[in-house]
């Protein structure tokens, strides 16, 4: 377990693949408003973005150009880990999922198995697993290790011995997805206690779920993702005016737990990227 009081890194999730204006109208669809998003996120405390694209009608879009312009649009105004989405939306092939890698951002996902995904299936057999992490490494891309279940970590530490992926690695744990693993304390304990040695880790609670396993995953020296791709809330019926006011609801999180928010430099460290100065 991480030390409770180390500097806690903080995702923005900002628009998922699932989430539209009829439900928020603070969902950022193009890629100028997700920039603008992404550091308004970074201004507030996330020192990461997770990226999925929409085209301009809010459709889920894995168009490469579309997270090259995003993508630019960040690094010039902060020094942000761009990560980007291999899972697109569920029922896109592998090839679509995969092509923005070429664009290197600094990490992208790897969700490391199939799960029941509301009333869908989000699907990724080894082969599909496999594939996109070689793309990964062909553009030295860092992968973050997407879990929905505890078998995903298992898989994660078998394709690490095979050498399909390079272990250590930094894991985000999505708990609360209806088909995936439940959202509590006691899960994320067992979650961790999985981990191969040396990884990082954060925690993703959907819906209701988001802030309290925030809470928790600060406890255990843990890493957070929050933001509208997980959660639409701020509190019971008062929507989030964008991801920025999740990231600054941790932030203060943080600040009564003794977790300094990560700076550009540690967070880039504590994920073994490679420093600032060499991008």
């Amino acid at each position: 377990m991480s030390h409770p009081h180390a500097p806690v890194i903080i995702t923005a999730a900002i628009c998922g693949a699932e989430v539209f204006r009829a439900q928020t109208p603070f969902i950022p669809y193009t890629p100028a408003e997700l920039a603008a998003e992404a550091i308004r996120c970074y201004h507030a405390g996330a020192r990461m973005v997770h990226l999925h694209m929409r085209e301009d009608d809010g459709t889920p879009s894995q168009d490469a150009s579309r997270f090259l312009d995003t993508m630019q649009r960040i690094r010039a105004e902060v020094p942000m880990v761009v990560q980007f989405s291999t899972g697109g939306a569920v029922g896109m092939p592998v090839a679509v999922r995969a092509d923005a890698l070429r664009h290197r951002p600094d990490m992208a996902t790897l969700t490391t198995g199939t799960v029941n995904f509301g009333e869908e299936i989000f699907v990724n057999s080894l082969p599909m697993i496999r594939e996109i992490a070689a793309r990964q490494r062909e553009f030295g891309v860092r992968p973050e290790i997407e879990v929905f279940d505890s078998g995903m970590i298992d898989t994660a530490v078998r394709l690490g011995r095979e050498g399909t992926i390079e272990l250590p690695a930094h894991f985000d744990f999505v708990m609360g997805v209806p088909g995936g693993m439940g959202a509590s304390p006691e899960r994320l304990d067992f979650l961790i206690s999985l981990l191969p040695p040396g990884a990082t880790w954060s925690v993703a609670g959907v819906g209701r779920h988001e802030l309290p396993l925030a809470q928790a995953a600060m406890a255990r020296g843990g890493h957070v993702r929050v933001g509208l791709e997980d959660n639409l809330f701020l509190s019971k019926g008062v929507l989030a005016k964008g991801s920025y006011e999740l990231v600054e609801a941790v932030r203060a999180m943080a600040e009564t737990t003794g977790r300094p928010i990560a700076t550009a430099d540690q967070t880039r460290a504590l994920l073994r990227l490679a420093p600032i100065a060499a991008l």
